[in-house]
């Protein structure tokens, strides 16, 4: 798991207003493992990590540092929607314009 984890998790729970103690409390969890979880000692389970983006709000994807935004696979979703009778051709061509609109915003 990236090393943006710890940091992401700790972001996410305070823009929340939440404790460790309240973070785990909502999320089924061990204050201990949020503890361990923040400071990098422990990576969490796909069990644990969907329990948390669930409490926090935010994407697996944002807090493993895969995206930069907590909701973009909101945006994903959404779309994802409408792909259920796309081809595979079309399904490369919406990612290359993806892509293209990443390109050209880091301009």
């Amino acid at each position: 798991m990236p090393t943006e984890f710890p940091a992401r998790l700790k972001e996410a729970r305070e823009k929340r207003g939440l404790t460790q103690a309240g973070l785990s409390k909502e999320a089924g969890l061990p204050s201990t493992t949020i503890s361990h979880f923040e400071s990098g000692s422990r990576k969490p389970s796909f069990d644990n990590l969907r329990r948390l983006t669930k409490v926090l709000g935010v994407s697996t994807d944002y807090l493993m540092g895969l995206v930069d935004t907590p909701d973009a696979t909101g945006a994903a979703s959404r779309i994802a929607r409408h792909l259920g009778n796309a081809t595979e051709s079309e399904i490369q061509m919406l990612e290359a314009v993806a892509k293209s609109l990443v390109e050209q915003r880091k301009k």
